[in-house]
């Protein structure tokens, strides 16, 4: 007994023939018997002509129309293999095959001839490389050579792959069409030739330089401009510096990591610093000097400054990459206290601390843990 068509595509019967396509598509593309294991091929050969009928039918009015009213019957009296694939809109059949896998000629439904011909030349595959930039390269931009390995074409045999002075010959097993026909049903499908895994043509005697695979390994140098402002997850697009390929090569996608930074810490295009001051320069305020990306700036600081106070110095950040600006800096005051303290500068701080009535010497703190405490 048949299976409706309506459940072999997994449609309402009320679905619209733009939801048949989409359907039709989907499970044209994980049935059809070229992406399946060996074991598999003959089931998915049965269920992939399941599903192409029933596509035929109810992508026809005439025929959807036959089929809701009679069912299967009705078909099966008015049509035959061939004629259900006749007519309506099944024309686009070919044009979802060739969407799906690049030609409607993989197929020929009625068992005539003509299957696609040897695959066409393909561009060769793009490449992924990281390259690992200091901060300080980051944020003025820099031009780097780097080391690439890839592929080249052989100069031996200019990529033919064959040895030099002969010449690859049209394949006996497919004559030159790159696929060959397998029978099944009404259907007849073309399959990749095993003999010329596609090409059309066999090499009868191999490159000894390539090993009859056209290309060579080598490593190349390539000099690669990094704006300023790029961050790691940064990638830059080298075109034609990826692999070898028939039409023409690939991309090479360099990805960028910056390093961390000893002193500076990046957030976006703002930079932060912690700045060590020490806690007289704090108490009476000073000019001090900042270290950025783009050198050491002046920075005056108020009296009476605390320890964790924040100061924003505009524009010392990182530039934008996409030309939009410079980030800011922060420095964010980390307050020092002296290690080491002689008699004269004890004495001074005794005084000091007799003056604002605070303990020293024998207290429970010394003075020095005091004023840790106040500027923490």
């Amino acid at each position: 007994m048949k299976k409706d068509y309506y459940e072999i595509l997994g449609v309402k019967k009320d679905a619209a023939i733009g939801d048949i396509k989409k359907a039709y598509r989907r499970l044209a593309l994980s049935h059809h018997p070229d992406r399946v294991p060996e074991e598999k091929k003959k089931q998915a050969e049965e269920e992939f002509k399941g599903i192409s009928e029933a596509y035929a039918v109810l992508s026809d009015p005439k025929k959807r129309q036959l089929y809701d009213q009679h069912g299967h019957a009705g078909i099966d009296q008015n049509y035959t293999a061939e004629d259900i694939f006749r007519g309506g809109d099944f024309g686009g059949f070919e044009d979802i095959l060739s969407q799906l896998f690049g030609g409607g000629g993989d197929f020929d439904i009625f068992g005539g001839g003509g299957g696609r011909r040897a695959r066409r030349p393909r561009r060769g595959k793009s490449i992924q490389y990281e390259v690992e930039l200091s901060l300080e390269e980051a944020y003025s931009g820099i031009k780097k050579t780097i080391k690439v390995p890839r592929h080249d074409l052989c100069k031996s045999c200019n990529g033919t792959g064959a040895k030099p002075g002969t010449s690859s010959k049209i394949c006996p097993t497919c004559q030159g069409q790159g696929q060959v026909a397998v029978n099944s049903g009404f259907f007849r499908m073309a399959q990749t030739c095993h003999e010329c895994r596609g090409e059309g043509k066999i090499i009868t005697e191999f490159c000894s330089t390539c090993q009859g695979q056209g290309a060579v390994r080598v490593t190349r140098k390539i000099e690669v401009k990094f704006p300023a402002g790029v961050d790691s997850g940064s990638q830059l697009r080298v075109q034609g510096e990826g692999e070898v390929g028939q039409a023409g090569r690939g991309d090479l996608y360099v990805y960028i990591r910056v390093q961390r930074h000893e002193t500076f810490q990046r957030e976006g295009n703002d930079i932060f610093i912690n700045l060590p001051v020490s806690f007289v320069k704090a108490a009476l305020g000073a000019e001090i000097s900042v270290p950025t990306l783009g050198g050491k700036v002046k920075m005056k600081i108020p009296s009476g400054t605390q320890s964790g106070k924040t100061f924003r110095l505009k524009a010392k950040g990182m530039p934008d990459i996409r030309g939009r600006g410079v980030g800011d800096q922060y420095a964010r005051v980390m307050l020092q206290v002296p290690m080491k303290l002689s008699d004269q500068q004890k004495k001074l701080l005794e005084e000091y601390a007799q003056i604002s009535n605070e303990e020293v010497g024998n207290g429970n703190r010394t003075f020095s843990e005091k004023i840790k405490k106040v500027f923490k």
